[in-house]
């Protein structure tokens, strides 16, 4: 009775841990949000060209209004936002040698968003293997498996900024038009510096797997870390192609990624891996959400893309296209998970989760559709944050199914 109660109140923990990073302020997706500042956003007075105030449209509830950048409380730039003057105040904050400056550079060095997919990731897959595994949490040895457990959440960590982080330096001239505020193109952060973080990151990241997990991880942490360097390095430099950068993307944060977290926690309470129908679920789900993704991440990036030759679905097939498609592969992806679970033997899936949960997540998607203006930025700005945040919310329902 003991045993059950605790594994009770730790499943209970972990839930809630995910469920917090969905809802505190500092894991919220408002920075894609076109309610901040953007380029194409700026009316400068065309009689008074003094940049004080600016005119700021702002078109997160349809509607546009006026601010002042001077009293406005604008967020910097984490994925999406671009405040002029706020970086430039940055930029010389960082060359006066405030540590706060560069800190923030840093952080939005490693792309928060994609940060936050991963630490779900790690914990709704834990969470999951533990729930999967019979007396794994009542027998669990704490004070062996939770320092490991750290030190691999630091190794994703750090191979996630490896990968983001390369990206930025070899798309600096390209950043400059599509994501001015990234470190590396808005001057926040020297080139020599990234080189410094991304190298260390892609060193300290692969010695902490294969010192204390096991050789199979290293093997697939070294898949998806090349896999990420290709994507973004002459000569291959995967990204040109449309087809080879939605497959480097779908198999490093669909499948590796959920694959392997399962696996170590397995190794970690002792327990040999087997393929469950709900981790072959979530590996199958989730590589077709991630395939979605590396293709809408182009969608507000069109300008740039063209002018630096990099082909992709946005700009081959256009805007509009493109996200009707994201929107019809979403959704029958939904319709496979509600199948799924509804064809499956008693006992296999929660169904109240697995199946309601999905036509919640598929009504939302098609709410967050019919509010999409393909012509406007900041609405497919707004299209991607929520793409972003079902990704984020799959694996809150990955623990309950």
């Amino acid at each position: 009775m003991t045993a059950t109660v605790s594994r009770e109140r730790t499943l209970t923990i972990m839930r809630w841990c995910i469920f917090a990073m969905m809802s505190s302020k500092c894991c919220t997706t408002n920075a894609f949000v076109p309610h901040t500042v953007s380029r194409s956003m700026v009316q400068l007075d065309p009689i008074n060209m003094n940049r004080s105030p600016m005119r700021i449209s702002s078109s997160s509830s349809g509607s546009s209004s006026i601010m002042n950048i001077g009293n406005s409380k604008l967020s910097m730039a984490v994925e999406g936002d671009f405040d002029p003057e706020a970086i430039s105040r940055s930029v010389e904050e960082i060359k006066a040698g405030s540590w706060k400056a560069r800190l923030n550079a840093l952080y939005k060095f490693t792309r928060p968003h994609t940060i936050r997919g991963t630490i779900l990731a790690s914990v709704a897959g834990t969470t999951r293997a533990l729930i999967d595994t019979p007396g794994a949490i009542a027998n669990a040895q704490w004070a062996t498996m939770l320092p490991r457990a750290i030190i691999g959440m630091i190794a994703l960590l750090l191979g996630n900024a490896f990968i983001v982080g390369i990206n930025q330096i070899y798309d600096e001239d390209i950043d400059k038009l599509n994501k001015p505020f990234l470190p590396v193109a808005s001057g926040e952060m020297s080139k020599r510096f990234a080189w410094v973080t991304v190298a260390g990151a892609g060193i300290i990241g692969p010695i902490l797997v294969y010192q204390f997990f096991p050789f199979m991880l290293f093997k697939l942490y070294m898949l998806g870390w090349t896999l990420g360097c290709v994507y973004s390095v002459p000569p291959i430099r995967t990204k040109r192609n449309p087809f080879a950068a939605g497959l480097t993307i779908a198999t490093v944060r669909g499948f590796l990624l959920n694959f392997g977290i399962y696996y170590a926690v397995k190794d970690a309470v002792g327990s040999a891996f087997s393929w469950s129908a709900k981790v072959s679920f979530i590996a199958r789900f989730m590589t077709m959400f991630a395939t979605v993704i590396a293709v809408t991440k182009d969608l507000p990036d069109i300008e740039g893309d063209r002018a630096y030759n990099i082909d992709t679905f946005a700009t081959k097939v256009g805007v509009p296209n493109i996200a009707k498609g994201a929107t019809v592969c979403l959704l029958l992806n939904y319709v496979h998970a509600i199948g799924t679970g509804v064809l499956s033997t008693a006992g296999t899936f929660n169904k109240i989760p697995m199946i309601g949960g999905h036509i919640a997540l598929a009504l939302m998607l098609l709410n967050h559709f019919r509010s999409l203006t393909p012509t406007s930025i900041p609405s497919v700005k707004t299209y991607y944050k929520h793409i972003w945040d079902l990704f984020y919310l799959e694996y809150v329902l990955y623990t309950l199914i």
